[in-house]
């Protein structure tokens, strides 16, 4: 693991805003989820200028924060479905705020 030569500070509420949802996709992919795109491949369709590997990192940083949670079927082949946890709920006024912005 990188240890950083200068820890994060993280006693704001901004840079914990950011630590959470501060990546490029990370808005994106709170929104889509709430919008009811729930599959990895649909996610990667909606941000075709991401890698998958960036967005697997960024869904993967958001289930660490608790923002969502992943369920993955027990079928073959296998289905994973991401939702928005109750915390992520709680960004959604955020998001739709930088939506209404940037639109």
């Amino acid at each position: 693991m990188i240890e950083r030569k200068i820890p994060k500070d993280l006693d704001c509420g901004m840079a914990m805003i950011m630590e959470i949802i501060g990546g490029k996709w990370k808005p994106c992919l709170i929104h889509n989820i709430w919008q009811g795109h729930r599959r990895p491949s649909e996610l990667q369709r909606l941000n075709p200028k991401a890698s998958r590997r960036v967005l697997y990192q960024q869904l993967q940083e958001l289930e660490e924060h608790g923002i969502i949670e992943r369920v993955i079927y027990p079928v073959l082949p296998p289905k994973v479905e991401y939702f928005l946890t109750e915390l992520g709920n709680s960004l959604l006024p955020v998001i739709s705020v930088m939506d209404e912005w940037g639109t």
